[in-house]
């Protein structure tokens, strides 16, 4: 019996170097986090989107190799994002667990402070930020910190201050300026933040909770509650 055969793959519209590869940057798509920066080739990149995992080309070992194949911190790839000119990825992700060999939730862990590394933790994003420096505010004391007072105040000073904000918003959304309006929501955002960091729970899981939503109706959504 003749067997035909398979029919061979269309080349990848990608610019890859003299040494077969592209640049990879893995994104968290829930907080734009930038985890890792790896390389792959054209063989890297279709095991990646057949598998839905981040998959790269060693250069150092020269194999490819699947994120998470021994440490089980895997990176599920949602899509693949190509620049302008072609020769650069983003693996917009979903990471699971730490993403640095060295144990760290992300390779961009240090900063140039004062010309010289920062060896400690920084924040990528705004609200990242403002959620560190929340945290840190829970062993200041109420006299030295607005968002200390409010911790000790408990669920009821809180939601105080989150139905206050609220109510703020509401009245700059329909007679006041642009500028009012972004200044009340940026004070109901903080309120919010203050509250879920009081509670112990991350930004990370309420961005999870909207991704999730996508797609979905929102009058379905509140009938499911």
């Amino acid at each position: 019996m003749n067997v035909s055969p398979a029919p061979a793959l269309a080349p990848m519209p990608l610019k890859f170097d003299a040494n077969g590869l592209v640049p990879v940057v893995v994104q968290d798509h829930v907080n734009g986090e930038i985890r890792m920066l790896a390389y792959a080739n054209e063989e890297a990149v279709r095991r990646t989107i057949e598998t839905g995992l981040a998959t790269f080309w060693s250069r150092s070992r020269g194999v490819l190799w699947v994120k998470g194949e021994t440490s089980g911190n895997e990176i599920r790839v949602a899509r693949v994002l190509v620049d302008c000119d072609g020769d650069s990825l983003v693996y917009v992700a979903e990471p699971k667990g730490s993403s640095c060999h060295t144990g760290a939730k992300t390779c961009f862990f240090r900063a140039f402070g004062g010309g010289q590394l920062v060896l400690a933790p920084v924040e990528q994003t705004t609200l990242g930020e403002l959620e560190q420096v929340l945290e840190s505010r829970k062993s200041a004391t109420g006299k030295a910190s607005y968002t200390k007072s409010l911790y000790d105040g408990g669920a009821g000073a809180i939601a105080a201050k989150i139905t206050e904000e609220a109510g703020e918003l509401g009245a700059a959304l329909a007679v006041e300026s642009d500028d009012r309006v972004v200044s009340e929501a940026a004070d109901l955002l903080y309120h919010l933040l203050v509250g879920i960091v009081w509670r112990g729970i991350s930004l990370r899981r309420v961005l999870a909770e909207l991704a999730r939503r996508f797609g979905q109706s929102g009058h379905a959504e509140k009938a499911s509650r």
